[in-house]
């Protein structure tokens, strides 16, 4: 594996954290809180973007546009079964979610539920260069080499992992803006 693509890798990971982030709820409404609910429609299950098309109207509020209004309820009782804890209400083919205030301890649990999944994205960059290092020593570098590696890649690690910790830094102030 080249340094290059140890850092694609690396990439991917933070981007998958984004995406992990958008659904983690804050104080604001965020179409990402909602686009991967799967709704059974169709016999099959599907993500809720490739159904409808997801609207802010309010800060508060998440506007849900089906395109086949038929499929409205299938997705307010997706909503309803998820564990965002949300409630929809289904107004002639639109569905509607109004996100409450969050409570203290609510904003807690979402907290330690980032810091969960930053944590898995820090494992996923701690593994990628353990790989890197493995794979350098099995090409049977030399220890000067391989050190060199070492020293280079620890540092590639560091810059990532300096990533997610403002990503999450990011998030953290978001769950508890108010």
């Amino acid at each position: 594996m080249s340094e290059q693509e140890i850092k694609n890798k690396m990439e991917k990971a933070i981007e998958n954290l984004k995406r992990n982030f958008a659904g983690v709820r804050t104080g604001r409404a965020n179409p990402g809180l909602v686009e991967n609910v799967q709704v059974d429609v169709y016999g099959q299950k599907m993500a809720l973007r490739n159904i409808a098309a997801i609207n802010i109207p309010e800060n508060k509020t998440i506007s849900i546009t089906p395109y086949d209004k038929s499929s409205a309820q299938a997705i307010e009782k997706a909503i309803s079964l998820s564990d965002l804890g949300l409630t929809p209400k289904n107004e002639g083919g639109v569905v509607y979610v109004r996100l409450p205030d969050l409570t203290q301890d609510r904003r807690k649990e979402l907290e330690k539920h980032a810091k969960g999944l930053a944590e898995e994205c820090k494992i996923v960059i701690r593994n990628l260069r353990r790989d890197f290092l493995e794979d350098a020593k099995k090409s049977g570098a030399s220890q000067d080499e391989i050190k060199g590696l070492q020293d280079k890649i620890q540092k590639t690690t560091d810059q990532y992992n300096a990533k997610v910790e403002e990503m999450l830094k990011h998030k953290e102030t978001e769950i508890n803006e108010i």
